[in-house]
């Protein structure tokens, strides 16, 4: 009986303790998030496409010189191409922006249908869809805040400790290297990765959003001069926007090279394998 005990602790040092790591409501807002930014990003192409370009300031116009980013499509040497134009240097993207779909039956738009919802275009549609996730995204969004005031959560999980930026450059030399380190408590990184998100991208995005909202510059008029201008906030929404997918891809291919079963079992159930606890020195060490 002692062999096969000492075998089960063996194997438990050896893998690690399960440690309750993600709340319910933690998990529940998490795939709320996931599910109202999928259909966000989406629709929001659906919008973009209705008038693919962005400016910087008040207003837009053929007497506006004021563009950063167009998408359309022209003709070079008799055929059809799609282009992304950046600050006045133009790109061919012909199948992917601009001019997408089969070669046979090529359509201009700057989005392609596969990356719209609804994949048509349908501008009202996407501005349904667009519209009733962003209050629900908003409103989870506050909850989760006052939740987490109230609970400790964001003080004991999230807030970054003087130790926490101590160990800041030793965790992210151990991130390039792919060296993990799995524990109860986010690492430095991830406290300030997932920061930058709850408190800077999504309120950015939220702000910006209702800038550009007519009802709400007749409540709020101030808001869109704070933000330098209704094309210069449309223009930071996308900006946000890709940012935001940019934090999605790294954040997935965290996931990955850290363990995926690891850690989709912890946003699921809630449970996460630590690392196992280093081995201590033997008597011979310690009396020495």
């Amino acid at each position: 009986m002692n062999g096969q005990a000492d075998d089960v602790i063996g194997e438990t040092s050896t893998r690690g303790e399960l440690v309750y790591r993600q709340t319910r409501w933690t998990r529940a807002t998490h795939w709320v998030w996931a599910l109202s930014l999928f259909f966000l990003l989406l629709s929001g192409l659906q919008i973009f496409n209705a008038h693919p370009a962005l400016y910087i300031g008040q207003q837009s116009g053929f007497q506006f010189d004021n563009s950063v980013l167009t998408i359309g499509s022209d003709y070079y040497q008799a055929k059809p191409i799609g282009y992304t134009e950046i600050f006045g240097q133009r790109f061919t993207t012909t199948g992917v922006f601009g001019l997408s779909g089969p070669e046979d039956n090529l359509r201009a738009r700057a989005f392609p249908s596969w990356a719209t919802i609804p994949s048509g275009q349908d501008l009202a549609t996407g501005r349904v869809v667009h519209f009733f996730f962003a209050w629900l995204l908003t409103a989870t969004l506050a909850a989760w805040l006052a939740a987490s005031l109230w609970n400790g959560h964001l003080r004991r999980d999230l807030a970054p400790t003087t130790d926490d930026l101590r160990r800041l450059p030793r965790d992210i030399a151990d991130h390039a290297r792919l060296k993990f380190h799995h524990g109860r408590d986010y690492n430095t990184l991830q406290k300030l990765a997932y920061g930058g998100v709850l408190f800077v991208l999504l309120p950015l995005m939220i702000v910006t959003g209702l800038a550009m909202s007519p009802s709400m510059n007749a409540a709020v008029p101030f808001l869109t001069d704070m933000l330098g201008g209704r094309q210069t906030a449309r223009t930071i929404h996308f900006a946000t926007m890709l940012l935001l997918v940019a934090f999605f891809i790294v954040h997935m291919l965290m996931i990955l090279a850290a363990g995926p079963i690891n850690e989709l079992r912890s946003i699921v159930t809630g449970w996460y394998r630590a690392d196992p606890p280093k081995p201590e020195a033997n008597a011979s060490d310690r009396s020495a």
